[in-house]
């Protein structure tokens, strides 16, 4: 009786060491489902910022390359020198047209200013331009202002800009150095120092948006990895 009464309780404590050890296992079961689920909400919102960080660099690239950096490359006026004011006149009045509102244009006109300098780096005699934009838009004039209504400001803002330069004569400026060019320019639209604060936040969020995604995927990569060598141990 003692020995089958004996034989019975040790029975029993295995059966309960093994039902509490069952319920630990569900419970840390449980614990790892519940942190799974709370990293998986977490993690796939993390990689999506990552994802949309991408995605605006690259796209702040495409506008940035079709912009700012194609008129950098394109741009011919590459070395820089000083030049001589030679002469700073108005020689015409071009016709504008400015808006007046949904689909309304009227015309006006704005004073075309001409400078002449002369380049110290070979002393030749060339037509000065404000920048490309003016270049391109009207070699002959070294400002094209923004059309408006009143002539009269329009020449006014032309005569202080010829003043000043007659003021300084010399002037720093840009130059074509195979020479195919008549003309110079004062001052580029986009120099080395803007291309670069340009590119540097696109440039910033697309390695964030990387790092991210790399943190991310590493995290994932390593709790697979404790997952198994716990497996191993048990």
């Amino acid at each position: 009786m003692f020995l089958w009464a004996g034989s019975k309780g040790a029975h029993g404590s295995g059966s309960e060491r093994r039902t509490i050890y069952q319920k630990i296992r569900e419970y840390d079961v449980l614990d790892k489902r519940k942190r799974v689920t709370a990293l998986k909400p977490g993690e796939d919102r993390a990689i999506l910022l990552g994802l949309s960080m991408i995605f605006f660099s690259v796209m702040m690239y495409f506008v940035l390359g079709i912009t700012m950096v194609r008129s950098y490359s394109e741009s011919v006026w590459t070395e820089e020198s000083i030049c001589t004011v030679l002469n700073s006149s108005i020689v015409a009045e071009i016709n504008c047209s400015y808006s007046c509102g949904a689909e309304c244009w009227k015309n006006s006109r704005y004073p075309c200013l001409q400078v002449y300098v002369s380049l110290n780096a070979s002393g030749r005699v060339l037509r000065l331009s404000h920048n490309e934009e003016a270049q391109e838009t009207n070699p002959e004039c070294f400002y094209v202002p923004k059309c408006r209504k009143d002539f009269s400001v329009m020449h006014t803002m032309v005569l202080n800009i010829s003043e000043r330069l007659k003021m300084h004569q010399q002037v720093p400026c840009f130059y074509d150095p195979t020479e195919q060019h008549d003309s110079v320019i004062l001052s580029r639209l986009y120099d080395c120092s803007a291309i670069f604060h340009s590119l540097f936040w696109p440039t910033c969020t697309l390695v964030g948006g990387t790092l991210l995604i790399a943190m991310v995927k590493l995290t994932q990569y390593l709790s697979i990895l404790c997952e198994q060598i716990s497996r191993i141990k048990r």
